[in-house]
């Protein structure tokens, strides 16, 4: 079968530009350990590698929030713990000043109420290593309680300036959770306020503040009757605050291990699907230069045979 000169030329430089072609592709592959650069590569491995790179950046997001929260979780915790405290000490007193006539000792124990009205404020008005309030709902820039006194120094009513809301974020897709508390809700919806709330009763300023003012007025019997068991129920509500906390610090822990094993899964899965095998690289690609090399050598042959055909 006869095969025209014009023909064959058209075929070889065809063969010849898709040898090379193929070459220039495993020696980038062999330089740049990739076998996917560009979507041409290959269309369904680059669509595949998009998305992971997609779920990447969402993992890594879930994982700064769930330090972020962790942070303040962590300080809330410290801060409700010293609370706990505070609020037993106020009712050993309030239980301790029961029939107690001395106007002497009543004065000490009011004395040391005022101190644990200032330390509560101090706890109230935490803040967290970004400089936030925990306890201002979202109002997180400004100090939400602020003090009354009256002409003895002493504390005679504790405003809350914060909100009842909560920022929530996201830790994993459909999770979100907060670290954020109202100082009070009185609102009979939304979370609960640490320092009062309306659902619970609890109203640890108040209560602190009538402690003290009973103990200096010495009247003993409305400490044994309202305020003690007030202070009661402020101790539970904040047990109950505590409890929350540990209950948040664990699923951040347990959703921060997650998050850091699918970060390497990603990885791992990107790598495989991105990644070329070397030794397998080198194989093609010395085949393909030996092809390269022997269609050219044919090529060039045929090439002077036919020349010397149409000379002769």
């Amino acid at each position: 079968m006869h095969v025209s000169t014009t023909s064959f030329s058209h075929n070889f430089l065809y063969e010849i530009q898709n040898l090379e072609s193929q070459q220039s592709a495993l020696q980038q592959e062999t330089t740049t350990g990739l076998k996917v650069t560009q979507p041409e590569d290959n269309p369904s491995v680059m669509d595949q590698v998009l998305n992971l790179q997609t779920e990447a950046g969402a993992n890594t997001q879930y994982q700064s929030n769930i330090t972020q929260i962790q942070s303040s979780a962590t300080t809330a915790s410290d801060a409700l713990n010293s609370l706990q405290t505070l609020v037993e000490q106020a009712g050993e007193i309030a239980t301790d000043a029961n029939g107690v006539n001395s106007s002497t000792q009543l004065s000490t124990y009011a004395t040391q109420v005022g101190q644990l009205v200032q330390e509560a404020l101090q706890i109230a008005n935490t803040q967290d290593a970004q400089g936030n309030y925990i306890f201002a709902g979202t109002d997180t820039a400004s100090a939400p309680f602020s003090a009354t006194t009256d002409a003895n120094g002493n504390v005679s009513a504790v405003t809350y300036n914060g909100n009842t809301s909560v920022a929530q974020s996201e830790i994993a897709r459909g999770l979100t959770v907060t670290a954020q508390n109202p100082g009070e809700n009185n609102t009979g919806a939304g979370t609960e306020g640490v320092f009062a709330d309306s659902r619970t009763g609890a109203d640890i300023f108040s209560h602190l503040i009538a402690l003290q003012q009973d103990l200096t007025s010495g009247n003993t019997s409305a400490i044994s009757s309202t305020v003690g068991p007030g202070l009661t129920t402020d101790e539970d509500h904040v047990v109950t605050q505590i409890s929350g906390n540990a209950v948040l610090q664990s699923t951040l822990e347990a959703t921060g291990n997650v998050a850091a094993q699918n970060s390497t899964s990603i990885e791992s899965q990107m790598s495989n699907d991105t990644s070329a095998d070397l030794a397998t690289t080198l194989t093609q690609l010395s085949q393909t230069q030996t092809a390269y090399q022997a269609a050219l050598e044919s090529g060039t042959m045929v090439m002077q045979t036919s020349l010397l055909n149409y000379l002769t």
